[in-house]
Parts: structure tokens; sequence; C-alpha cells
């Protein structure tokens, strides 16, 4: 779990991964489902140097690993955190930091569906509404077709040893994937596409927290 962003959009005095949500931070909620399932073996947070807020959390069973520059850099510290624990074949998942409300169908789904896949894959939702490119000025340029484009979500689940081959070559070619599966397609591989709930929203702004307390309460009652 990549943990190391700052958060300079949140507007808030602390990252949003560790902004109060429901009595808990919201990466509490985001590593509780993982945490909590026996087919999980073992988590890893990679966080930035200096944290003041981890130590108030740390569970005990979840290794730190050092942030890096970028997400991809702060995946593989997490991942290199595993090499004595995890073998080339073994599935990895990485889910954001700031995702509190992955719903328990949608993990379920995920590892079912990706269990004898060769590859592996990522949670993502169909694409909803028109999609417009702009230019600089924000001019629209073009009204894009949404036919079979899908809006990424996390988790993202790979072999362990694909995933560290996927993103090592990406950083030695000075490439910056902006997820796992990113990377893994640039070694010419093809991630299954598994649906997911819109509900399992990534944290951007204050305003997202309410959203989140109310799909929380929803789940809970």
């Amino acid at each position: 779990m990549p943990a190391a962003g700052i958060g300079r959009r949140f507007g808030t005095d602390r990252p949003k991964q560790y902004a109060p949500l429901c009595g808990r931070t919201v990466i509490e909620w985001a590593l509780a489902l993982f945490l909590a399932d026996p087919r999980c073996a073992g988590a890893v947070v990679a966080l930035a140097k200096d944290d003041p807020y981890w130590a108030a959390l740390a569970p005990r069973t979840v290794v730190v690993a050092p942030g890096g520059q970028e997400r991809s850099h702060s995946v593989r510290n997490a991942l290199a955190a595993l090499a004595d624990r995890a073998t080339r074949e073994d599935w990895v998942l990485v889910h954001d930091a700031a995702r509190p409300c992955l719903p328990r169908n949608d993990l379920d789904r995920l590892l079912v569906e990706l269990a004898e896949h060769p590859v592996g894959g990522l949670l993502a939702t169909p694409a909803a509404d028109t999609l417009k490119r702009a230019e600089a000025s924000r001019d629209v340029q073009q009204t894009v077709d949404r036919a079979g484009l899908w809006r990424a979500l996390t988790p993202q689940m790979f072999r362990y040893g694909r995933l560290c081959e996927a993103l090592d070559r990406a950083h030695a070619a000075g490439r910056m994937p902006t997820d796992e599966a990113q990377a893994i397609e640039w070694l010419g591989d093809r991630p299954r596409l598994v649906e997911g709930a819109p509900a399992n929203l990534k944290i951007t702004s204050a305003a997202d927290l309410a959203i989140a307390a109310a799909l929380l309460k929803e789940n809970r009652e």
C-alpha cells in the first residue's frame, strides 16, 4: 500500500490518508479489509520519511517500507520488503491508501476471477460520463467515444516476480507508470479488468470524506 503522499491538494493540515473518517483514519479503513482476510498473508505500507502519523496507528502485523519520489517507487520499495517472504509466483495486491470504501464483494470477485489468470488484473468501472478532450485553455477539442473505456481502481493484482520486473524495467527506462497495470502493459502483457463498484472512491478532496462516511455508514447498517 503506497502511503507516502503528502496530499497538497487535500487542503488540510495532514495527508488525506490520515484524515479522520467514522472513528478511524482513511488508511485504517483501507487496510482493515485486508488485515481481516485470512487469504492475506501480510501487508506492507510505504511511508514518507519522518511520517509523524503512522506511529499512533501502527498495526503490529503491518510491515513498513520507505516511500519513494513517485507512487511506483513506493510500490517497488514495498515489494522489496517482501523479498524474503514472497515467491515469484505469489499474488500481490496493491491498494490505494486513500480508498477506504472497497466493498468486500469486489475483493472477493477480484481474487476469484484472477486466480487462474496468466497475468492478473485490476478492479475497474466502465466510463459512464461523456468524455471531453480539451486544450490547455480548457476549450473542448473533441468528444471522446467512451465505448471500451474504463476507470482504473484498486486493488490491482499481479504475480510478485512479474510486477517487480515490470517496475524495474520501467524505472530503468525513465518511465513512471501511473498504476501497476500500466507497467505490466509495457511488458506486453494484457491485464484483466474486473468490474468493481463506483463506491470504491479515492479520497482526493475534503468533500470526498462526506461521501465516504455515508458509504461506510450504509455498509454497516
